[in-house]
């Protein structure tokens, strides 16, 4: 079975300020979609609110996973589902092991039916995973003793994300401007990383201003999204002409969306 995600006319505010106006956008398991946009045009609202964040409040519109109303389960019963982001600013969680957490987010989303107490992925097993994992990141072993994301640089922070991306293997996946704040050589390995990874079959959702991300995630699908709404798909042709000629053409051809987008990015709403 195929799985797919779809989200149909969704409408999302932050402080009761609406960001996203009717998206609707449909993925299915092992496709690549980029999604791409100005700033402040609700491309991170829409990971957020596809996760459950709730600061971002779903006034309007569906989510489903399958036949499953996502909007009706918590944010770790959408993660046990099979929905992961990786964030564009991950947050600390000082005292928390790397490595411990996660041995538990891979048991509960491996086991989403697991109680409290019942036992772990077996010691010997993660521990060979993880370091077959960090080993083709290329990241040190002691990176794993690590409190999670706790004095880590920009870089390492993405790392990170993406050791969970290959640890958890989610269903889908979307990855919130993963090469933002990374330098050349490491935007390569973050991207032949996630290719990789991707290949098992995840669906992967890429938000990005840049192209090196997609060199070895090339999507079938591109969305532009302008004033909290999709305004154009396409395929990797239209990813390729906005690397080259920016979001000119698509600001001229729909005003109305260029307006509401200059009206967001002026607020102080992070979208």
């Amino acid at each position: 079975m195929t799985h797919k995600l779809t989200i149909e006319n969704l409408h999302v505010s932050v402080d009761d300020k609406p960001i996203l106006r009717g998206v609707n956008l449909v993925l299915h398991e092992g496709e690549t979609h980029a999604l791409m946009g100005p700033n402040g045009s609700g491309k991170s609202t829409l990971g957020m609110a596809i996760m459950g964040h709730p600061k971002y409040e779903v006034n309007s519109g569906t989510i489903k996973l399958d036949d499953q109303d996502v909007l009706a389960l918590s944010p770790d019963e959408r993660a046990r589902a099979g929905l992961f982001m990786a964030f564009q600013r991950p947050v600390a969680i000082p005292g928390v092991k790397m490595a411990d957490f996660l041995r538990h987010s891979t048991t509960n989303v491996r086991n989403p039916n697991r109680q409290e107490g019942e036992d772990l992925i077996p010691m010997k097993e993660f521990r060979k995973e993880l370091t077959d994992n960090m080993n083709k990141l290329e990241m040190d072993v002691q990176f794993a003793r690590r409190y999670v994301n706790d004095g880590f640089s920009g870089g390492e922070m993405k790392r990170a994300e993406i050791l969970q991306l290959a640890m958890l293997q989610p269903t889908f996946a979307i990855l919130d401007e993963t090469d933002s704040g990374l330098d050349a050589d490491a935007v390569r390995l973050a991207s032949e990383s996630i290719a990789e990874i991707g290949r098992a079959k995840m669906g992967l959702l890429i938000i990005t201003h840049h192209d090196k991300l997609l060199i070895h995630n090339p999507p079938e699908f591109t969305h532009v999204m302008l004033g909290g709404r999709i305004v154009e798909t396409g395929g990797i042709e239209l990813a390729e002409e906005l690397h080259a000629s920016g979001y000119e053409r698509i600001r001229a051809a729909y005003p109305d969306a260029e307006a509401q987008n200059e009206a967001m990015s002026s607020s102080e709403v992070i979208s």
